[in-house]
């Protein structure tokens, strides 16, 4: 398995997918700069080792992480390979705005992520439980005034976790996730809170996302 993640080409490949979205094999062949052939045969391996998984749409594939147990090797890995050199590791423009804000699986990550997390704690709206965080009575009334619709609001006040830690790759403190932290992603994006940069799995802050997220939780974003 070990073997698998470490050929150059499918460790692209399969860095390109920690942002938990699908991606045609035309897409991660560029990410990996190879062929659509070498491509198709890495994906096979990967598939057939159960690190990726494919779902038909059309006349297309595309193909996303099996789960979050891939993700956390592939982010522990990343840890430990930077250790002694994280700063260095972080310097260049492109990883400064993966830094920033970054789609992790489906939730925000990246020190955006961070601090909304600890925002999110200071303010009361969630509360430690067994295995993660509560909904308390004051965040089901925040969330609810940010705009998440009130029928999912009531399923995560009502779920004994509404979301778990998740230690950030870069920033080596936890971000939020579970099923609140995508609820929150989900929502930012639609608002136009955050968009997607193309080519990349670093997330933009807009001018209209940085006024709304000041108005609804003091983040540090500068």
């Amino acid at each position: 398995m070990a073997a698998q993640i470490a050929e150059p080409a499918r460790a692209r490949m399969l860095t390109y997918l920690m942002a938990g979205d699908a991606a045609s094999a035309g897409e991660l062949a560029r990410a990996a700069g190879v062929s659509a052939s070498t491509a198709s045969a890495h994906l096979a391996r990967l598939q057939s080792d159960g690190l990726v998984v494919a779902q038909a749409r059309g006349r297309h594939r595309y193909f996303r992480l099996a789960d979050e147990d891939v993700l956390r090797v592939l982010e522990a890995l990343a840890l430990v390979a930077e250790r002694g050199a994280h700063d260095q590791a972080w310097s260049s423009p492109a990883r400064q705005r993966l830094r920033c804000a970054r789609s992790c699986y489906g939730h925000l990550a990246g020190r955006l992520g961070v601090q909304m997390l600890q925002v999110l704690l200071a303010q009361g709206w969630l509360a430690a439980a067994s295995g993660g965080y509560a909904l308390t009575p004051a965040g089901r009334a925040g969330l609810a005034g940010v705009g998440l619709e009130p029928a999912l609001v009531d399923t995560l006040a009502r779920a004994p976790v509404a979301g778990t830690p998740c230690l950030d790759w870069s920033e080596r403190r936890d971000h939020l996730a579970g099923p609140l932290a995508t609820a929150l992603l989900r929502h930012c994006l639609a608002q136009g809170w955050l968009r997607r940069r193309e080519g990349e799995r670093s997330l933009a802050l807009t001018p209209p996302g940085r006024l709304a997220l000041a108005r609804w939780v003091p983040l540090d974003m500068d």
